[in-house]
């Protein structure tokens, strides 16, 4: 009997601990950071003008290469 509680509270904090840490991957954040933060406005922004520059960039390139 004392098997299966064991096994069971194992799985419960592998659980929490998967899940913590899969949100995160899933945000691009650090691991063990807190899932529940929002992140900044600023960083949003900063992704967002990061990917359109590497997306004109790749279009000039393409548009050079032609």
């Amino acid at each position: 009997m004392f098997g299966i509680k064991k096994f069971i509270l194992g799985l419960a904090i592998g659980l929490l601990a998967g899940l913590w840490a899969g949100v995160n991957i899933g945000y691009d954040q650090p691991i063990w950071s807190n899932p529940f933060e929002a992140p900044a406005l600023t960083e949003k922004a900063k992704g967002v003008a990061a990917d359109a520059w590497l997306d004109a960039k790749r279009a000039a390139r393409e548009s050079l290469d032609d």
